[in-house]
């Protein structure tokens, strides 16, 4: 029995063969000498990634509970790759026509290169694929704790928790690696695809082992297995036609809009015509996959304990029966299943984040005048995807913590694929109807996801884990229709089906009235006619066969669009490549096709192949150059507008940005003057307090002076204390560092406290007050609010200039909370001042006359802040008001 340490050596030693294979692959690639890894046969391997290990585990365990229903799984891709030529082969060509890189990029492109799509697609992509994610860790994970289980190791939730971290980890680092080397769109991932290609066979080969083992080793041949198939239950046909046709339908779905087989099916076709050696192969390889699943979830059945995991039988089996070796290249199967998966999908949704995500805010956000650096651009994209990659990978791995897999997960392979089918109707409403428009495509993607979600992916969940038990039975406050498992009152179908059934029928009902109600732009119907038409024009990549023009003329060319020094080191490399002496190269048709995509990333594919079909062939431009060139001037007409909106918004911005800086020099000055008054309000104390101290050493000194002089410096200290107590306050509350102390009182008692604490009424101030209307009972940190109603009376004690000061404290209550408004007969706060008297640099008197450092208003804002309330300066009162609200929750009236 091998120790499980030996078994994380192996899968160690498994991956570094696979780092080191895909190392070679992109040397191979970039040498020019990979024609090996553009063969159909690695093609077809790599859409392997659609088996993972949901398929080699859970298969197994589907037939175990579900008898044959597990085929849906396998027949709906196998029609789709029989059918290639309806579909697939119209998702090839637009894919290498418009140099797509992702699904949602092809939605986006489809709509008039519409960033809010692209978004949304991508979102819903993450969102579908972050429980697949989480299944696929925890396939990993469980594989290792049946070893260590088999070592005689117990796991605990801890051990499988730090199992993940460590899967999920290594995940990340490998497919960083290999996965964001290179940011051009049209570069394919080589050493990935052969990977992938290299784990197809390795779960191939582990599940044919283990079969064979099954029906050989443990029964008597085919003859026997049969006759323990029929008797058993996985044979017993339970299922209804319904749910056959309606999986059957899903995993075909699934199988075009999952965004790692949209990955391996379109933007890594190296060649369209291995679409038909796939179309056998690869329903030929889902035949040899599920060919052993039924021996060996009955022979499971039969060998291990009752209450064993059926997914796991593919190991669980050989391990009983002492065959260590089979179980540990079962294991490698499984792990291959797994990381191909993610590898993949992580690479296929950073793509889609970057390109349509973090790349479109990024580019709105640069300063204006700033000119755009293609270094900055490929710099940034690759940040993007190597933390997207790790961002995915942590959302799956919570996801995998929060629902604590087991049930949670049962069942979530089906309920991705619900998610992941929302883009249906928009990807194939784009490249089949003309009439599809963005409006149409937003309003069926938003509907269907928010269905999805609410009907499948919240309840996966598991009662009170994000929706409670009572609303996944009774609904949201009772409303029966809403339920999720029997929306709009339809119930006793099965939640997968009840789910997909309605989140499809909404989504292409809006998708095709948000169509027909709604016009296209320009662009949109460019690009519309360019996808509906993509076979009326050339196919595939452009190939040049002559050339009327000397290297000369494509340099001045090139060296206009590129600039003079990455255009000569194109065309020295190229004539070093050719192993030409001198600095230009001979006009080849690989070189054209070489130059034509450089160019075309600064002028777009169609201006270029247009410039340089004019210099090489001499010949007037055709009519689909002129209708992909039209289809530029309309984004560069879109383009124009937006600038000339945005030049509005700008307009706008410097309007509020010259009110924020008449603001920020208002501040500055207070700073200076905040500086300068802490300065003196610290020297001061402090000057004093040494001054009197030198005096009380004086040895002569009488008891009457050293009385006199103590009680000085007993009042400074306390004046330094004050101050210095407000700054550490100011700053405690900024840094959300405060503990509040919650307390119960009666307002009216609180702010007979404050009066007292503030100096009282009396003659120099006179307070009017409604003790009636105080007579509300708080729950909050009184202290706190004490200190706020302090300074306010203090303020005003201060600051009012009536010849007769007068303070009238109103309280009332509202719908929101309680309310006391602070009003003094003074003449009131200037307009220009009462913006900046509630920041910490704020001071609007002489310090002379109102004493402190100007910190009060300051503090009580942080202080109603944390006490989820608020203070504001009333104006138009008749003089200084401040209004103090507090929230309904801890304000009661008095009973």
């Amino acid at each position: 029995m091998m120790s499980f340490n030996g078994l994380v050596l192996a899968a160690v030693v498994y991956v570094a063969f696979l780092f080191i294979v895909a190392a070679l692959a992109e040397r191979q690639a970039r040498r020019g000498k990979g024609d090996w890894l553009r063969m159909p046969l690695v093609y077809t391997l790599s859409l392997s990634i659609y088996c993972t290990a949901w398929t080699f585990y859970g298969a197994v365990g589907y037939a175990a509970r579900s008898g044959l229903e597990y085929v849906t799984i396998y027949l709906g891709p196998s029609l789709v790759m029989i059918g290639w030529w309806l579909v697939l082969r119209r998702l090839v060509r637009i894919g290498r026509a418009q140099r797509i890189t992702s699904i949602a990029d092809l939605i986006s492109s489809r709509f008039g290169k519409s960033t809010t799509l692209g978004m949304i697609v991508t979102f819903m992509a993450i969102i579908a694929s972050t429980p697949y994610i989480a299944l696929q860790l925890q396939s990993v994970v469980l594989s290792f704790q049946v070893f260590a289980q088999a070592g005689g190791q117990n796991w605990g939730s801890g051990e499988l928790g730090r199992a993940a971290i460590l899967v999920s980890t290594g995940l990340a680092i490998f497919t960083i690696l290999f996965g964001t080397r290179h940011v051009d769109a049209n570069e394919r991932q080589h050493g990935v695809v052969i990977a992938i290609a290299i784990e197809a066979v390795v779960k191939l080969v582990a599940l044919l082992a283990v079969g064979i083992f099954v029906v050989w080793g443990l029964s008597d041949g085919p003859a026997a297995t049969l006759a323990a198939i029929e008797a058993s239950p996985v044979a017993d046909w339970t299922q209804s036609g319904t749910r056959w046709a309606a999986l059957i339908f899903l995993s075909a779905a699934s199988f075009l809009c999952l965004p790692r087989m949209f990955q391996v099916l379109v933007v890594e076709n190296a060649d369209e015509r291995h679409l038909k050696t796939a179309s056998w192969a690869f329903p030929f390889y889902l035949v040899l996959m599920s060919l052993f699943v039924v021996p060996i979830a009955v022979t499971g059945l039969q060998v291990m304990p009752p209450g064993s995991n059926p997914d796991l039988f593919v190991l669980t089996v050989p391990l009983a029966e002492g065959q260590t070796g089979l179980a540990i290249l079962s294991f490698l199967g499984g792990f291959s299943s797994a990381t191909s998966m993610v590898i993949v999908s992580t690479i296929a949704l950073s793509t889609m984040v970057s390109n349509h995500v973090v790349l479109p805010v990024w580019m709105r956000s640069q300063t204006q005048g700033r000119a755009v650096i293609s270094g900055d651009v490929r710099s940034v994209v690759k940040i993007t995807r190597r933390l997207s990659i790790a961002g995915i990978l942590a959302l799956g791995f919570l996801y995998y913590h929060l629902s604590g897999g087991g049930a949670a997960l049962a069942a979530i392979g089906l309920i991705s694929f619900s998610g992941v089918v929302q883009v249906l109707p928009a990807l194939l409403g784009g490249i089949f109807w003309r009439g599809a428009t963005r409006t149409g495509a937003i309003l069926g993607l938003v509907s269907g996801s928010v269905l999805w979600l609410w009907t499948l992916f919240l309840p996966s969940f598991g009662p009170d884990a994000v929706l409670s038990a009572q609303v996944l039975t009774d609904g949201p406050y009772g409303i029966g229709w809403l339920r999720p498992e029997a929306l709009f009152g339809i119930g006793g179908i099965d939640p997968v089906l009840h789910g997909l059934l309605w989140s499809l029928l909404v989504n292409t009902s809006l998708f095709f009235l948000g169509s027909v109600l709604s016009f296209p732009a320009p662009l949109e119907r460019l690009q519309g006619a360019q996808f509906v038409n993509i076979f009326e024009g050339p196919g595939g990549e452009r190939t040049w066969t002559r050339s009327a023009a000397t290297a000369e003329d494509l340099l001045i060319m090139s060296q206009r669009i590129l600039g003079p020094r990455e255009a000569q080191a194109i065309f020295q490399a190229e004539a070093a490549a050719q192993q030409k002496t001198g600095f230009l190269p001979d006009v080849s048709p690989a070189f054209l096709v070489a130059l034509e995509r450089e160019l075309s990333g600064s002028v777009g594919a169609a201006t270029a192949h247009a410039m340089i079909g004019q210099l090489t062939e001499g010949v007037s431009v055709t009519v689909d150059d002129l209708f992909a060139l039209a289809d530029e001037t309309a984004q560069i007409l879109e383009y124009s507008g937006q600038l000339e909106a945005k030049s509005r918004q700008q307009e706008e911005t410097a309007r509020a940005l010259r009110d924020a800086n008449a603001k920020l020099m208002a501040l500055s000055v207070q700073k200076d003057a905040f500086l300068s008054q802490i300065s003196h309000e610290l020297r001061t104390p402090m000057t004093s307090i040494r001054s009197f101290s030198d005096i009380l050493m004086q040895p002569d000194l009488s008891d009457e002076d050293s009385q006199r002089m103590a009680r000085i410096i007993s009042t400074e200290s306390q004046r330094l204390t004050r101050l210095l107590d407000d700054l550490l306050d100011l700053a405690v509350l900024e840094h959300g560092q405060v503990n509040l102390k919650t307390d119960t009182g009666v307002l009216s008692d609180l702010l007979d406290q404050a009066v007292a604490s503030a100096g009282g009424a009396g003659d120099d101030l006179i307070i009017r007050r409604d003790r009636k209307a105080e007579q509300i009972v708080l729950t909050t940190d009184l202290d706190r609010l004490g200190q706020v109603f302090i300074n306010l009376i203090a303020n005003a004690r201060k600051y009012c200039d009536a010849a007769q000061p007068r303070l009238t404290i109103k309280v009332w209550q509202s719908q929101h909370g309680t309310i006391l408004d602070f009003i003094d007969n003074g003449s009131g706060i200037a307009p220009a001042d009462a913006q900046v008297i509630f920041e910490k640099f704020s001071r609007l008197t002489d310090a002379a006359r109102a004493g402190g450092a100007g910190l009060g208003l300051a503090i009580c804002r942080e202080i109603m802040t944390r006490l989820g309330g608020e203070i504001m300066y009333l104006p138009g009162q008749g003089g200084a008001a401040f209004r103090v609200s507090l929230p309904a929750q801890v304000a009661i009236a008095a009973q």
